[in-house]
Order: structure tokens, then sequence, then C-alpha cells
């Protein structure tokens, strides 16, 4: 006959083992969701377009936000980091992202959304290379299951330029 404490740690196991089979069936059932999520992002004002003291440029904008996520959200999601960056190349860079804004949703009723915000992040370049710049916003998230790896992914949205002149 087997002791209680042989038992016990039988039946924790066995009980551990299903956990684990169970965690990795449903991070595996995320790869069958094709999520079909829109966005658009508008530049609605350039509040101020300055350069510092220090030589750098800086740019204060407002941006209109509006995105449907809904699809990102499966029942193993447990929130979805979403932001906003502006990216532009330099003769120094071929690629400057500078996040400007960021949210995290932690639902699928929050997932569908129209903002108008100033940049919450400063957009600051080192040396003058805004002036006149085409740039890009993107809009990326990051999925952020309950079990299993992260998602990520992006929407880019091009044809912005900057002004020619400091404001």
């Amino acid at each position: 006959m087997h002791s209680f404490t042989y038992r016990a740690n039988a039946l924790l196991t066995f009980s551990v083992t299903i956990l684990a089979v169970l965690c990795g069936l449903a991070s595996l059932s995320d790869n069958f969701n094709v999520p079909s999520p829109t966005a658009e992002i508008q530049v609605l004002n350039f509040n101020r377009f300055q350069r510092q003291p220090n030589g750098n440029d800086e740019v204060s904008l407002t941006l209109s936000i509006s995105a449907d996520l809904q699809s990102l959200f499966t029942w193993n999601t447990k929130q979805v980091f979403a932001f906003v960056a502006a990216e532009y190349g330099t003769p120094q860079n071929s690629l400057n992202q500078v996040s400007l804004w960021d949210a995290i949703i932690p639902s699928k009723e929050h997932a569908k959304f129209s903002v108008q915000v100033p940049n919450k992040y400063r957009f600051v370049d080192q040396g003058s290379n805004l002036r006149g710049k085409e740039f890009n916003l993107t809009l990326h998230w990051h999925i952020m299951p309950k079990t299993g790896r992260m998602f990520a992914d992006k929407i880019v949205m091009t044809g912005f330029r900057l002004p020619e002149s400091y404001r």
C-alpha cells in the first residue's frame, strides 16, 4: 500500500502535467486567429515646431487616432499595448523612431476608439534635420496573452510632412 504523501505527490504531478498541456494548447490556439485591425491617424495641427537652444529640433503636434483593434482579442488575450511612432530617416540614421502616444487596452470593449490628443512624448531630433522632412506614422501593437508568446505587428501610414520653417 502506498503512503498518503506518495499519493499526494502523484496527484500533484498529474495535475501540473495536465495544466501544462492545457497552457500549451491555449498558446497554440492563438496561431489560428487571423486578426484584421484597422486604423487611421491624422495630424490635425503642428502646435509648435522650434529649434531648441542645444540645436535639436522639437515638434509638438495634435493627432487624431481612430482604430478598431477588437480582432486582436481572443479568449487568451490579457491586454494589448498600442503605441504610435513617427518614423523618418536622416543622414546619420536610416531609421529614426519616436514614440508619440501609447495606451494599454485591457479588453475587447475598449479596443475600438477614436481620440484627439497632443503627442504624449516629446518629438525631438538630434540636430536640425526635421524641417520639411517626410515621415510615417505607425501604429504598433503588442498582444500580451494569458499564456504563451507575445505577438507584435503594425500598420504604417505614409505621406506626412513637417513644415519647412520653424513656428
